[in-house]
């Protein structure tokens, strides 16, 4: 059993990377934002309260998404791990992904963060946006916006992992195949 976190801010190539490394290990890749997508769409009692917030433009607590996803991993029992991408986000989220696990005698196997500039991911989300018709994507004060915010929640989380022996950052520029290789050099040594 293989448990991987993937870090890394918005741009840094964590979808392209989650699409490959879940081929290559038989992981069953876990987002965060596909999973709330599934629940809303599908008007689960989960997706309806997670709405209910996001209606009145409030964050969506923490006990809301961690029942999603763990209700995820219970769909796959058999599996031989999970891709955690956009989870956890903050360090609840982080211990109760741990008690969680710990339930089934599993646990967190590393977590690997795509590091790279800001200002080298700031153009590739404009350049995203003019084709993915992503609104967030397009502007580049909301980006920054993100950015800071990602650096204020995910900075307890890179200690909460290392004080764990399980923080890997990986340089995140460069072509597919080389941040592909990059990861499969971590993750081969766990």
């Amino acid at each position: 059993m293989i448990n991987i976190v993937l870090f890394g801010k918005p741009g840094a190539g964590k979808g392209t990377q989650a699409e490959f490394l879940k081929g290559k290990y038989n992981l069953i890749h876990l987002s965060t934002g596909d999973i709330f997508r599934f629940n809303i769409k599908n008007e689960t009692d989960l997706g309806k309260l997670a709405q209910s917030y996001m209606d009145k433009g409030d964050l969506v607590p923490d006990g809301v998404t961690i029942k999603m996803l763990q209700d995820a991993v219970e769909k796959n029992p058999d599996t031989k791990g999970f891709l955690f991408d956009g989870f956890p986000r903050t360090l609840a989220q982080a211990e109760a992904l741990d008690a969680f696990l710990a339930t089934k005698n599993w646990e967190v196997t590393a977590t690997i963060a795509l590091e790279a500039d800001d200002e080298i991911l700031i153009q590739r989300l404009l350049e995203r946006g003019k084709t993915s018709g992503r609104v967030d994507d397009q502007d580049e004060e909301k980006i920054r916006n993100r950015y800071q915010e990602y650096n204020e929640k995910t900075a307890p989380l890179m200690e909460y992992y290392n004080k764990q022996n399980k923080f890997y950052p990986v340089n995140g520029i460069g072509s597919i195949a080389e941040i592909t290789e990059r990861l499969s050099t971590v993750i081969e040594k766990l």
